[in-house]
């Protein structure tokens, strides 16, 4: 829309009556890539549906294992509270001299969790102990005034102004129509006493709502340090200073959360100001126990239908334990092995209920009944048919529809085989010496996963070590398995555990057998040595003795422990074959370890090198394609300096490398090589190439030197 007018003036436009832009959802992008509408829709929403039932477990979850710290840490601050309320105008005497009362809280290196449970943190105190909590980071706080300013205005809900003559030489601009205030602890003085009358008890014509009655008349204001280690120490340790003056007048609490070690305190605040401290520590559950819950809520439970091979679990487990140790990652990982799944596998419509994917099969088009053809699983069991139905599965699609169902069906009953059974080894093998089969779970997952396990060295050490255990080990081991197995309802788990049961009864058989054989006058060849005896008969017990050693007869209880074992061996062989080697496993399981790794654990360098190197990878511009080689007119600066950079030795002279770049953007703009300003270089190019530049030096790929004024010196070597 334009105008042509000779004088100034305001001009309106009718809005264009084009229709804006209509926002894609999460749904369309799902179907978009997609070549099967309807199919895709279906597949999305089952994959809604399990991601929300994953929030929801692991939110629980978390919950359920944060539940004892949380409490603990709500008994202390109430516990201080009410020794405010009890006596406040002896505030000083019951805190022992100015202690501030404060919560160390260990949570470990695991630090992306830490928010979810400071969060929860928060809303538990703010629903049954203070409406006072406030959170500060270190990276907010790189000054004591500005530490103050947080709290200040995350507890008062005002801007706070600071004095003119601190080192910013301004004040907080705010808007005229807020309230301001003072930025010192005794604005906060005034402001908590006349804001703390409400919880003092019922207000005139007022009623206290259901969460105020709850509180203490004096609720305390409890000030959350996210990060310890972070902080500046002299920041908090005059922030503590400042604090102390005032913890007659405000019931100050204090919660420092801690990624290392409880003696991170001691390092950073000395003792003349730790002193001010009434100090509690407090331990959170471990990262890998959390993770182990985790794992046990969603790996292995048969209920749940998407399933992770051996080395997609294994890229996740690796990527927690060598990187960052956090179960929110974790959980992060699988739920993105989970929509890629779903995105990938048009067959993932069958990843679903039982009831559900009887239905979806006979709702298959052709072409997936092709695709199920083509599934490598399908096509072993099509192989082990006769002539006759390997005709009808490879020509009726109705065939292929009824031996799907019977397929999915023996593949829900192998799930809900293979746990139990998993679970049993891990309770016999976890205790042994060296843990041959591994000392968590996880590990005897993903090898049962990969390979035969009783095939392996490990299992066989595992056998022979459970030989060895003594009577009492092997009974407790034995009814814990007992108790596993009662917990399943599968039919072929009922008639183990009945099994299992009968022979933890001959195990108590075999006591009364002991007892009875100690009241036998039964004479041993060991006795029968210290009778007297001539040296024929010396010689004839000898014999005696050596052949029962050669022939040595096993026990009662040697031949039992030796028949559960055998049994125990029986239903691995049977229960814990690979999932591979089941039919359809692809509809439940994903296997690209190779995308989830490239998508969690990037290498930067790498891809900011091709970015550079090649744009057209990101920016996908038909105009930036051209050879490795070669340096397009039409790339980026920083593509076209990184470029140029490339051809330079360890030294680079800025001049020369602006002359090539001028000589570069020229051509992009079109200029005739033969005039006299080609590669000419002018003001808007030499302020391009010094941004260029920099941002090179910024990605750590220059630097400069003392050697040579007008040079940078060159960090790295190849390219991509």
């Amino acid at each position: 829309m334009a105008t042509s007018s000779v004088s100034k003036g305001c001009f309106v436009f009718k809005p264009s009556s084009k229709k804006k832009k209509k926002t894609l959802s999460l749904e369309d992008h799902f179907t978009n890539s997609s070549d099967d509408g309807e199919t895709a829709t279906r597949r999305f929403n089952i994959c809604q549906e399990l991601w929300d039932m994953t929030k929801s477990e692991t939110g629980m979850l978390q919950d359920e294992l944060n539940k004892k710290i949380l409490d603990s840490l709500l008994e202390f601050i109430k516990r201080s509270a009410s020794s405010f309320q009890s006596k406040v105008n002896d505030w000083a005497s019951v805190m022992r001299a100015s202690e501030i009362p404060t919560a160390a809280l260990v949570l470990g290196v695991n630090v992306p969790d830490h928010d979810m449970t400071f969060q929860s943190l928060s809303e538990l105190l703010q629903q049954s102990v203070t409406p006072f909590v406030v959170s500060v980071q270190a990276k907010e706080c790189a000054a004591l005034k500005h530490l103050m300013q947080k709290v200040l205005e995350r507890l008062m809900g005002v801007d706070v102004t600071m004095d003119d003559d601190e080192e910013d030489g301004g004040q907080h601009i705010a808007p005229t129509h807020h309230k301001r205030v003072h930025c010192s602890l005794s604005s906060l003085c005034d402001w908590y006493h006349s804001v703390s009358k409400k919880y003092a008890g019922t207000s005139p014509g007022k009623k206290r709502t259901s969460t105020a009655k709850d509180m203490p008349s004096n609720p305390p204001i409890v000030v959350i340090f996210k990060d310890l280690e972070a902080f500046s120490p002299r920041v908090l340790q005059d922030f503590i200073v400042i604090c102390s003056r005032y913890v007659q007048k405000l019931p100050l609490m204090f919660i420092f959360g801690i990624a290392t070690s409880p003696s991170t305190i001691q390092h950073m605040l000395p003792h003349s100001v730790s002193s001010l401290l009434c100090i509690e520590l407090f331990q959170s559950l471990s990262c890998t126990q959390h993770l182990a819950t985790v794992i046990d809520k969603l790996v292995l439970n048969p209920q749940f239908p998407f399933k992770l091979t051996g080395k997609v679990l294994q890229v996740l487990v690796s990527i927690f334990l060598y990187h960052d140790f956090s179960v929110r990652n974790f959980i992060k990982g699988f739920q993105l092995a989970l929509v890629e799944h779903f995105h990938s596998q048009p067959l993932s419509v069958l990843c679903c209920s039982k009831k559900e994917a009887l239905a979806h099969i006979q709702t298959l088009g052709h072409e997936d009944v092709e695709r199920v053809r083509q599934l490598p699983s399908f096509m072993r069991y099509v192989e082990t048919q006769e002539p006759q139905k390997q005709v009808e599965l490879l020509t009726k699609d109705q065939c292929v529809k009824e031996v799907c169902q019977s397929l999915l069906k023996a593949l829900r009953k192998y799930h809900k085989n293979y746990y139990p059974i998993l679970r049993c080894l891990h309770t016999l093998t976890s205790s042994l010496p060296k843990y041959p089969l591994g000392k968590q779970i996880r590990e005897l997952h993903i090898s049962c996963l990969e390979r035969n396990v009783w095939e392996t060295e490990e299992y066989d050490t595992a056998m022979q070590l459970l030989k060895l255990l003594a009577k009492d080990e092997l009974v407790a081991i034995l009814q814990k398995c007992v108790v596993i197995l009662s917990s399943s309802e599968s039919k072929k788990m009922k008639a183990a555990h009945g099994q299992l049961q009968s022979y933890l009864a001959k195990f108590d058989q075999l006591d009364n057998l002991s007892a009875e054989e100690l009241m036998q006058d039964a004479v041993s060849p060991e006795k029968e040595l210290h009778k007297k005896t001539d040296l024929y008969q010396l010689q004839k017990t000898l014999l005696e003795m050596k052949e029962t050693r050669r022939t040595k007869k096993k026990t009662p209880f040697e031949v039992l422990r030796n028949q559960i074992l055998e049994f125990v061996d029986s239903l691995v062989r049977v229960h814990l074959v690979p999932p591979e080697s089941k039919p359809l496993n692809e509809v439940c399981y994903y296997g690209s370890s190779g995308v989830l790794r490239r998508h969690l654990n990037a290498t930067p360098r790498t891809s900011i090198q091709t970015a550079l190197s090649n744009p057209y990878c990101y920016l996908q511009h038909e105009g930036l394609k051209t050879d490795s080689s070669a340096v397009s007119n039409a790339a980026p600066d920083i593509c076209i300096v990184y470029k140029l950079h490339l051809e330079c030795g360890r030294l680079i002279n800025l001049f020369d490398w602006l002359e090539a770049y001028s000589t570069v953007v020229s051509a992009a703009e079109g200029k005739d090589p033969d005039s006299t300003d080609y590669g000419k270089v002018d003001e808007l190019k030499h302020a391009r190439f010094i941004q260029a530049v920099s941002e090179l030096e910024f990605l750590g790929f220059v630097k400069a030197t003392k050697q040579k004024a007008d040079h940078v010196a060159r960090l790295t070597w190849g390219g991509c």
